[in-house]
């Protein structure tokens, strides 16, 4: 007894245009979105306060819907900490910007 030969199956063009299509969109919302624990939570769980200004080379200063202002300093040593917003110094630097 011969076995039979399956011939290949002929997918419509259209059809699978359109299986291409809402692969890529399924696949491409999932991966651009974030979770939304990630977008909510604080740069900053805890403030340094014995940061040298003569040792910082960058200041962010980053606000999100659920936070206070928060300020990451990033280091000479390319090391990030999150620095004090209510330092005597920063505030006095913040005022001395705005003035300008």
């Amino acid at each position: 007894m011969k076995a039979k030969r399956r011939e290949p199956i002929a997918m419509d063009p259209r059809l699978f245009a359109l299986s291409a299509l809402l692969a890529l969109a399924v696949y491409a919302h999932v991966s651009a979105a974030k979770p939304i624990s990630l977008v909510e939570r604080c740069w900053c769980r805890s403030t340094v306060n014995s940061v040298s200004p003569r040792s910082i080379r960058e200041l962010k200063f980053v606000q999100t819907a659920n936070c206070p202002i928060q300020v990451i300093a990033k280091l000479k040593s390319s090391k990030e900490v999150c620095i004090n917003p209510d330092l005597k110094w920063l505030q006095q630097y913040v005022r001395n910007v705005v003035n300008k």
